[in-house]
């Protein structure tokens, strides 16, 4: 042991070693009293999940290094822990009293979560069997492999000492069958937590075959107490080392371990009896003396020189280990006390503060006012929270809440994105995020879809269908309507799913954030130690307050789902002027060009004939009304019979179309548009030439001949700009500012109004459903019962701790 543990000052030489009837000067009265306040205080630590820091022994080691054994002496009785010793995953805190009345073991069990023993158990097979199954429940209600909620036994017995300790699972290199596999690695993390606590002592096992240099588990200990401080080295099955000495400087060496431990620390060297058959409990004593007996003898005559007496023999045995534990115990009790009775005022203090703010609570179920004013408050705070997430937080932890883009499909049920046959992967996908920034993320992650998809490839059937509707209907510019109908068309089926996937998508990240904000708003009053009204236990108020906000963000998405349709819808109808805006001009080739400076023209020359009522020429007025009816057919005049009038009535019907039919003829052959001509020239055609003029040559189903670019593929070519340019402006335009108006800004300066519309401005009676419901006043009743039972028991260990300090 380190200097800061001192060595016992009796050894068990002073003693017979037949009997382990003796009293040390400290077990006095006062010791046992202190150290039945303790026990009462450990008990009720264990059943209410109090952390206070009481003196205790927690024994760790390897398997198979005499720890079960080292307890069982300690005990002076067997009940088979070594049978369990694999079976259990549980620690087990041993409470040894001993009771010079008691010549028989008693040994009770601790109630699981609550201070209580039960009937004291007799059989040692019992014992070993109460342990295991109790571990087995847990384990499987817990679904783990280990788990650091301990077993509380007291033991009440004449010969064994008045000792505390917690037995740990033995450390383990690989599980056993049938077994996790990271079982090794659950159990050292959980014996490191339990050795962790700078008031524990801890008792560590090893071997004596085992050389210091390969100790397997000495580092794990030295990384919880590098110095040895608080630890207590004991060397295990002794007497198999004592064979290989002879002289006196070996011995003397090896019991030093100065190497290898350091010089202040002092290991103890024990040997406990071999043969494991079953006897009575006065023999298994006998037994455990007369190997301390045969020990020291050999020590002293079987090697040449005997060894350093003086220095060591305080060490050897196990009488001197447990003298050195009791005594060691109960000086840190009595260390302790002046502390621990200043702990348990806080505490009963905090309980009874607790008690007057739970009992207020409860009557406060009755007082209509106050629960709308902590309702309101409650509420209110929780919006706040939502908006400081939307605004951008980094707490609660976001590798705990967040979520990633895979999560965020899976648990929404949406999946990828409708259309598209590629994984949209966006920017920090992989990222745990939530709200401002995965909604931002889904943003990003709409637009990389909206840019995946092209406008689809078109049957010529429905090319001509589209194309020769508009030529019958007259004017010039069937190629380019039936390539925007085309886009229109191709754009309201590809991209409206992909806007309502993205309200879905926008929607369940902000119906995530209620969670997170509930955890945000518990961790501030917390850390503030204030409450902004105080809602636990009311389950109808937290079940309305969370149905009320998921309906806000249900109404938000059909709103902005309407919203973005209405845009779509805008943006393509045929008369959206996205296709005849400046900016558009550039990303096409001549032909658009052309196609749009014609448009563009034909529409100012509509738009100032219906505004200017100045005349205008003859040749201007009949250019315009190339394609219109004559408002008087029966009253239209021939043009003149001489040469020149000849020609231009001539040429006026030879004009090249803007617009022909579906592709031009290969023979050249002119084709007058407009229905006062179309109609006149019906009658000198046959019908094969009309179907060949009206099907373009048959160019349009890609069987001519001719070297001239057909009008399907000018028209898909057409349609696929339009397309990207509907795409273009709908997503960077409308969509992205209407999103984040139509959902977080309600979300940001609207969330509290909406909440308070949907719960409070409802009459009393309404409002009380909320909060008078049988298993909400139940709950706050059984909290108050818990509370009142604690109170009860540390008001008890308080008045104990009062009595042992007053005889210090």
């Amino acid at each position: 042991m380190a200097t800061a543990t001192p060595t016992p000052t009796k050894t068990p030489v002073d003693k017979s070693r037949g009997s382990y009837s003796h009293h040390q000067a400290d077990d006095s009265s006062t010791s046992r009293s202190r150290f039945e306040a303790y026990n009462r205080l450990q008990a009720m630590a264990v059943a209410f999940g109090e952390k206070l820091p009481i003196p205790e022994i927690v024994a760790l080691g390897g398997q198979s290094d005499g720890k079960s054994s080292l307890l069982e002496a300690l005990l002076g009785f067997r009940f088979n822990v070594r049978e369990v010793e694999m079976g259990t995953r549980r620690p087990l805190i041993l409470q040894m009293v001993h009771d010079p009345s008691a010549l028989e073991p008693r040994c009770r069990f601790q109630e699981e979560d609550s201070e209580e023993y039960g009937s004291p158990v007799v059989s040692a097979s019992t014992i070993a069997d109460v342990i295991k199954s109790r571990t087995e429940a847990l384990l499987k209600k817990t679904k783990t492999s280990v788990s650091p909620k301990p077993i509380v036994m007291r033991a009440e017995f004449a010969h064994c000492p008045n000792l505390t300790i917690i037995d740990t699972p033995g450390f383990v290199l690989k599980a056993k069958k049938g077994e996790p596999e990271n079982t090794p690695q659950e159990i050292l993390s959980m014996v490191k937590s339990l050795a962790s606590p700078p008031h524990r002592i801890l008792l560590f096992l090893q071997q004596s075959s085992v050389e210091w240099c390969s100790s397997l588990w000495l580092d794990s200990i030295r990384e919880i107490d590098p110095t040895f401080r608080r630890t207590v080295i004991v060397v295990s099955k002794f007497d198999n080392r004592l064979k290989e000495f002879s002289d006196r400087w070996e011995v003397d060496r090896y019991l030093s371990a100065s190497g290898y431990l350091g010089e202040t620390t002092r290991p103890f060297f024990v040997a406990l009896p071999k043969d494991r058959s079953t006897v009575s409990n006065d023999e298994f004593r006998r037994q455990i003396s007369q190997v301390d007996s045969e020990v020291l003898g050999h020590l002293h005559d079987g090697i040449k020189g005997g060894y350093d007496e003086e220095k060591f023999k305080p060490y050897i045995g196990f009488c001197s280990l447990r003298e050195y534990l009791e005594s060691e115990l109960q000086k840190r009790y009595k260390e302790a006390a002046p502390a621990t009775l200043a702990l348990l005022e806080q505490r009963c203090s905090e309980i009874n503060i607790e008690l007057e703010r739970l009992d207020s609570k409860i009557q406060a179920t009755s007082d209509v006012s106050h629960l709308r004013k902590s309702a309101m408050m409650h509420a209110a705070s929780i919006s706040n929270h939502v908006g400081v997430l939307i605004d951008g937080a980094a707490d609660p932890a976001p590798e705990q809440w967040g979520k990633t883009t895979e999560e965020e499909r899976s648990e929404s049920g949406i999946g990828s994105w409708p259309g598209l046959t590629v994984d949209i992967k966006p920017a920090n996908a992989i990222l745990r995020l939530y709200g401002g920034a995965a909604f931002e993320r889904v943003m990003h992650e709409f637009r990389c879809a909206a840019y995946s998809i092209e406008c689809p490839p078109v049957s010529r059937e429905k090319v001509a269908n589209i194309l020769l509707a508009h030529a019958g209907r007259g004017g010039g510019r069937g190629v380019a309507e039936a390539a925007a109908e085309i886009a229109r068309t191709a754009a309201r089926s590809w991209l409206a799913p992909l806007l309502d996937t993205a309200c879905d998508r926008l929607a369940f990240v902000l119906v995530n954030l209620f969670d997170i904000a509930i955890e945000r708003n518990r961790s501030r009053e917390s850390e503030y130690g204030r409450k902004t009204g105080d809602m636990e236990g009311y389950v109808g108020f937290h079940a309305a307050l969370r149905h009320a906000y998921n309906s806000i963000i249900k109404d938000l998405a059909k709103q902005c789902k309407q919203l973005v349709r209405h845009h779509l819808d805008s943006v393509t109808s045929p008369y959206s002027q996205v296709f005849y805006e400046n900016d558009f001009h550039g990303s096409f080739g001549s032909s658009a060009n052309s196609y749009f400076r014609h448009n563009q023209a034909s529409a100012g020359s509509i738009w100032f004939e219906l505004s200017d009522c100045g005349q205008v020429s003859h040749d201007e007025r009949m250019r315009d009304q190339e394609n219109i009816p004559p408002e008087n057919n029966a009253r239209q005049k021939t043009p003149g019979k001489g040469t020149e009038a000849r020609d231009v009535h001539r040429e006026s019907q030879m004009t090249v179309p803007e617009t022909p039919s579906p592709d031009q003829p290969c023979d050249g052959v002119k084709v007058d548009v407009g229905p006062r001509k179309r109609i006149a020239r019906i009658g000198n055609r046959n019908p094969e030439q009309l179907m060949k003029v009206h099907n373009g040559g048959s160019l349009l189903f890609g069987n001519g001949d001719c070297g001239s670019r057909s009008a399907y593929t000018e028209i898909c070519s057409l349609a696929a700009q339009h397309f990207a340019r509907i795409r273009e402006v709908l997503v960077e335009r409308s969509v992205t500012s209407t999103l984040n108006s139509g959902f977080l800004t309600p979300c940001r300066d609207r969330l509290v109004v909406e909440l308070g519309l949907d719960l409070f401005a409802v009459n009393d009676e309404k409002f009380m459903d909320m909060f008078v419901s049988p298993s909400a006043i139940e709950v706050l009743q059984h909290k108050r019962q818990s509370l009142q039972n604690r109170q009860k028991v540390l008001q008890s260990c308080l008045t104990e701790f009062k009595n042992v300090a007053r005889s210090l």
